[in-house]
């Protein structure tokens, strides 16, 4: 399941819903300060009840690749929902109960990359792809066999101050020794194999993003070459982000090495370890490639160690 099979709401609009609604002590813009009364709400919902708004966490799981495609939502807890979050808890590797844990909702509250969690992954014989290790779009595209060099390029607006590129050349760097392909930057935004962007809210495609928090980037899958950022939040491009300030600072380097991921096949990780993993808290720096993703991208270009 790629990024562009998603037609109805963004992922980030039932995260949205948990933040301004659901918990409405919890800021849409920092959600990483816990209100215990509000949180404690949720740990109360049982299988087999209604609840106001659960129609919109069906719709999160459904644009996270764990529900499949229905005409519409209800707010019954019925057992639809109850296998999705048993599989998002097992993906996470968390208790799996069924219920939404106090472990569960801050997984989910945790700002992430806004592809879906569930592809396939054929290092595992199940079909949902973040039971472990790496994992692969559908299909498993990738660039064409024996390609060397790709280009990419930043959108001309907004106009980027050069640490910001010089952090995503920095990203880039990570996967050239173990892809054997070398990424050169173009000035020619039109004609690059990869087209970088930094944008808010719409941006042109399908997927809006949804101010700071939340979605944090998300790129397509090859050979698209459409790697986009969020704009709105507090991107950090040299310096240590785990000293800043900020308490909502987000690494540009370590998300942009994970979206690159993407463009070059790779689907998420349920390893914590992995730069594949899908969520990433703020103040973090997360830069190197673990085994995990040395490993399913060796495999999806056919090299050997």
């Amino acid at each position: 399941m790629t990024l562009r099979n998603h037609q109805e709401l963004l992922v980030a609009l039932a995260i949205l819903y948990f933040l301004a609604t659901s918990l409405p002590s919890v800021s849409a813009h920092g959600p990483y300060a816990w209100d215990g009364e509000a949180t404690y709400k949720f740990t109360t919902y049982h299988p087999g009840q209604n609840y106001k708004g659960l129609s919109n966490v069906k719709n999160y799981f459904h644009h996270l690749g764990y529900i499949p495609n229905a005409p519409h939502f209800d707010d019954n807890f019925d057992d639809t929902l109850v296998s999705a979050i048993k599989t998002y808890q097992k993906n996470y590797n968390l208790n799996v109960t069924g219920k939404f844990d106090i472990n569960t909702l801050k997984q989910i509250m945790t700002p992430r990359c806004g592809v879906p969690d569930i592809i396939i992954n054929t290092n595992k014989t199940t079909s949902f792809g973040m039971i472990s290790d790496y994992t692969f779009f559908k299909d498993m595209p990738r660039w064409q066999a024996g390609t060397t060099q790709l280009t990419y390029a930043f959108s001309p607006e907004p106009r980027l101050d050069d640490t910001f590129k010089s952090a995503i050349a920095r990203a880039f760097s990570k996967w050239t020794p173990v892809v054997n392909i070398a990424f050169q930057e173009t000035t020619s935004y039109e004609t690059a194999n990869i087209k970088i962007l930094f944008a808010s809210k719409n941006h042109g495609d399908p997927y809006p993003f949804d101010g700071p928090g939340g979605i944090l980037g998300h790129a397509f899958a090859p050979t698209d070459g459409r790697c986009h950022f969020d704009a709105d939040e507090y991107w950090v491009a040299s310096g240590d982000v785990t000293k800043s300030p900020v308490t909502s600072a987000f690494d540009l380097e370590s998300v942009a090495v994970h979206e690159i991921g993407h463009l070059l096949g790779l689907g998420h990780s349920s390893d914590l370890r992995a730069i594949m993993y899908p969520s990433i808290p703020p103040r973090t720096r997360k830069v190197n490639l673990a085994q995990d993703g040395i490993d399913g991208i060796r495999k999806l270009y056919g090299i050997n160690p």
